[in-house]
Order: structure tokens, then sequence, then C-alpha cells
């Protein structure tokens, strides 16, 4: 899997207070979570962001609560992937369930600005900074999670993988 967008750049111990505020999480409809991601760190995300764009931030991004509605918020406001130093444990599952692909790359983190252009290829295990000529080395997803997050997360890859098991008898 490979995607190509835009940075939005953030700091460490992004946690997902920020991410999707508390306020919000009395509904679960995605447009109306992704209509809110981000606002409490960056008011102007939303109106910035386009699908396909790149969320890229230091260590420890998504720390906080287990709150499945931020990798949703994210994906649902047509962020690609999001690159980063480190995750949170918990957004790290979190985001693989939900469909959002995710990677581990320090260097790409450390050296990427708002603004700058990135290629991310998931199965290759690269984040090219398209901007600044820099290719950098990535931790490559195992094949079973690049599949769940080409399914779309775990729930639509386990009813896929049921309805293939129900066609084959």
């Amino acid at each position: 899997m490979k995607f190509e967008g835009t940075v939005h750049k953030y700091g460490r111990d992004v946690d997902t207070d920020v991410i999707i505020p508390a306020r919000y999480l009395n509904t679960s409809d995605a447009a109306e979570l992704a209509s809110h991601c981000m606002e409490d760190i960056d008011p102007e995300f939303v109106c910035r962001v386009r699908p396909g764009d790149i969320i890229v931030a230091d260590e420890n991004f998504g720390c906080g609560s287990s709150r499945e509605h931020a990798p949703l918020a994210i994906k649902t406001a047509g962020v690609a992937c999001v690159v980063a130093a480190s995750f949170a444990r918990i957004f790290y599952r979190n985001a693989i369930n939900s469909g959002l692909p995710i990677v581990v790359c320090p260097q790409a983190a450390r050296e990427a600005q708002s603004g700058d252009r990135l290629r991310v290829d998931l199965t290759a295990g690269t984040v090219e900074n398209v901007t600044r000529g820099a290719t950098y080395e990535a931790v490559a997803l195992p094949a079973f999670m690049e599949e769940l997050i080409k399914r779309g997360g775990l729930l639509p890859y386990v009813k896929a993988r049921l309805d293939e098991g129900a066609a084959r008898g």
C-alpha cells in the first residue's frame, strides 16, 4: 500500500483528548467526529486537511484515553496515514482495527515539516520526503496488519473472512 500527501506536523505526546475532544464523544457518527478532529491542538486542521494528507508527529502519538473515536476521526477527516516516531500502544491497535494506516519512522518524523510532501510505502517500509529529497527506513507492517487496513479495519476483515469461508462451503 502506498500513499502520497501533504504533511500536517505535530509534536510529541499528542493525546486522544486533542485528536477528538471528549465533548464530542456523545456521537459515533464518523463525519461529525471528523468535523472536530484535532480542533483543540489545531483549530484550522479540518479546514486545511485534504483527502490523502498525512499527519506526522513525534513520540507517543495517541497517548491518553483508550478512545476508538480518535483514529476514526482522523481517517474520516481524509488523512491517508499517520507517521510518527512512536505511537501509544492502545492507539496503535485502535488505528489498525479502524483501518487507519500508521507508520513508525522516527527520522522522518523528526525531519518532516508542515507542508512537506511525503510518499509512504507500507509494504516496503519506506517514507520518502519528496520536498526534502530524503528517504527513510520505517517499520514495515506485517502482512496480516496490512490486510486488515486494506479491508477497512478489523470488522470488515472478519466479515470478509467469514463470507469467504461460507462461499467455500
